[in-house]
């Protein structure tokens, strides 16, 4: 024990006097009756005319808010376009309404947390969907608008009205004007758009498995996933109030081009070339298993962003961290959003920075992400199969195959791509950010894909993310999270991890087009004979490669688990003095190793869904 701290000691025995410890900063306490709760509609005018009908369109904001509170309070908001096509969270609830068209469900478990807390939660429908006005632009002006504008709303900026057209004005006198945007996927994507217009007012976003830039759910270093934004547009329109949305559709047709271009209607709905525009303290949360909303997302936002935050990394495919840790996302959101929206000094902004499940329900906590100390690391493959820090020549070559995908990449290559592995490592390797991969590349054909992959060769006991809860269980018996009403209960079903047995671990995705080899904004011809050289990245992650298994890299063409293949697939040749992996790394990678590989096992993850819930 330290001198000082002795006689610290010492004194307070001395003088007889404990000095009391020192409180713990209050936060909002459920005083409010929930049963009083108010509960009405606002009609928000965005300034656009997306259905064409001549009138400028009005989103619904249903609202519900304290119905004593003496002083104004602020705003919880989730911007959806599910509120009627799909549903919110595990239990898929939608809104309903009495007859009078007064809201009575407020999908998830905002509404009845936070309200007798003496907050407002506010669910608006985005344009095109549920009771709003306009059409569904898939990430673009009017969706992000269609939160942007209610924002302005609750701090005087813009009109709201007591009806879809024609009624009276109504102003939000009873807002603070601090607003606090949460949301998974599409939900979360809105908070990340909204906050990408700097709009003053937004405090803070929670973004859950959340798009940053909509050309990469769609496109991957001009690569297709092979479904496209109309789609997503027609489904979520389907239960509107029957306007029009045909024009607004073949708009986004149109500007989502068949090959893998990045072109301007990519670029409006690019949220990370806007990251600057944040001023928002957010609050991230991804699965690092997603292959729905794929991890580049989180990284790349998270890379761009220069404010207050916070990340947590579950090991889950597209799920909500009330399913999968629910005790401490609901105190962390409390807590959160006690200090952003109502001023409370808790001090949850301090502490550690990331919290990662490293196994199945089992957390670490890092002071930052990427991890302290991380290097990135250059990787080179070598003729002999092996993959380390020396230099390497030589060359090898992969017949591309877009019938056969990633596990089979993993477990019984063939001539349909070329694997690469460390051997067995003597300690831990983290990756930990955004790895990317260099090649020099010579197609036989006037068309090509590579594909890349990190794998821990290895066993463990993972969460099943292929499974239909993508890592969890959901069972019968429920917890409440809040007060109830009629028509709207606070209670939802407990998830358990889903967990399984594997032999090896894909780690980190990558998918590029050859012909983008200059620019994504134009595929140019390829000749074949001539090569060519490419970067692309890989998939943002956290993971701890442990003593005993081996990291690997596979390189082929077509992964047909998940991109288009090309319209000529044939032989591509690599030059291995021109080819590397940069991978964020926690420890030392070997120069160059024999020590064998451990054998992989079967595993088969699900491909990429072309939804966003």
């Amino acid at each position: 024990m330290r001198l000082g701290v002795v006689c610290g000691i010492l004194a307070v025995l001395l003088s007889g006097t404990v000095a009391p410890a020192a409180a713990a900063p209050a936060g909002s306490e459920p005083v409010h009756d929930y049963a009083k709760a108010i509960r009405e509609t606002v009609w928000v005018d965005i300034g656009r005319d997306g259905d064409g009908d001549g009138r400028s369109d009005r989103v619904a904001a249903d609202i519900v808010r304290p119905g004593e509170a003496a002083s104004p309070v602020p705003v919880i908001m989730d911007a959806s376009p599910y509120y009627s096509c799909c549903g919110r969270g595990n239990e898929s609830e939608l809104k309903s309404y009495d007859s009078a068209g007064k809201p009575v469900k407020f999908p998830l478990f905002y509404d009845n947390y936070f309200v007798p807390r003496g907050y407002a939660v506010v669910l608006v429908d985005l344009a095109g969907t549920n009771r709003s006005a306009g059409c569904a632009d898939v990430g673009g002006a009017s969706d992000v608008d269609s939160a942007r504008k209610v924002v302005d709303w609750l701090n005087g900026r813009a009109p709201g009205y007591r009806a879809k057209t024609g009624g009276s004005a109504v102003t939000a006198g009873w807002s603070t004007g601090n607003v606090g945007m949460i949301g998974k996927s599409y939900d979360g994507t809105i908070a990340n758009g909204v906050a990408a217009t700097g709009v003053a007012g937004l405090k803070t976003i929670v973004p859950i498995a959340a798009i940053s830039s909509w050309y990469d759910y769609y496109r991957s270093d001009g690569a297709t996933f092979g479904f496209n934004p109309a789609g997503l547009a027609q489904t979520v329109e389907a239960r509107n109030g029957g306007q029009n949305c045909s024009a607004q559709n073949q708009a986004l047709t149109r500007g989502a081009t068949a090959n893998g271009d990045y072109g301007p209607l990519w670029a409006e709905r690019d949220y990370v070339a806007r990251a600057s525009n944040v001023r928002a303290s957010v609050l991230l949360s991804h699965g690092v298993n997603d292959l729905n909303v794929k991890t580049i997302h989180f990284g790349q936002w998270w890379a761009a962003l220069n404010v207050e935050k916070k990340i947590w990394l579950s090991q889950t495919g597209h799920v909500d961290p009330f399913d999968y840790r629910r005790d401490g996302w609901v105190d962390l959101l409390h807590r959160w959003f006690d200090h952003y929206l109502l001023g409370i000094d808790n001090g949850v902004q301090n502490g550690p920075m990331a919290s990662v499940e490293r196994q199945p329900d089992q957390w670490a906590d890092q002071s930052a992400y990427p991890a302290a100390g991380v290097v990135a690391t250059t990787l080179r493959p070598h003729a002999s199969g092996t993959l380390g820090t020396a230099a390497a020549d030589g060359t090898a070559s992969f017949t591309d195959n877009p019938s056969v995908g990633e596990d089979t990449w993993v477990t019984n290559p063939g001539s349909a791509a070329l694997p690469y592995s460390t051997g067995t490592l003597a300690s831990d390797l983290q990756v930990s950010g955004t790895a990317s991969v260099t090649v020099t590349a010579t197609p036989s054909t006037s068309s090509a894909r590579i594909s890349a992959l990190l794998v821990d060769l290895g066993p463990a006991a993972i969460r099943n993310f292929a499974g239909s809860g993508e890592g969890i269980k959901t069972g019968t018996a429920e917890t409440c999270w809040g007060s109830s009403a009629p028509g709207d209960d606070a209670c939802y079903r407990v998830a358990s991890a889903d967990v399984k047995k594997v032999n090896y671990t894909i780690l980190s995705r990558g998918w590029a087009d050859l012909a983008n080899y200059a620019s994504l904004s134009q595929e140019r011809p390829l000749t074949p004979g001539t090569p060519y050289t490419m970067t692309f990245r890989l998939a943002s992650t956290d993971h701890i490669v442990p003593r005993g298994h081996a990291l690997a890299l596979i390189i082929g063409g077509t992964d047909g688990s998940f991109i288009r293949g090309p319209a000529q697939p044939g032989r591509v040749t690599l030059d291995l003095a021109r080819t590397s992996v940069s991978v964020p790394l926690v420890g030392v990678a070997p120069e160059v190793t024999t020590h064998p590989a451990p054998a992989g096992g079967a595993f088969v993850p699900s491909a990429g869904r072309a939804d966003l819930r």
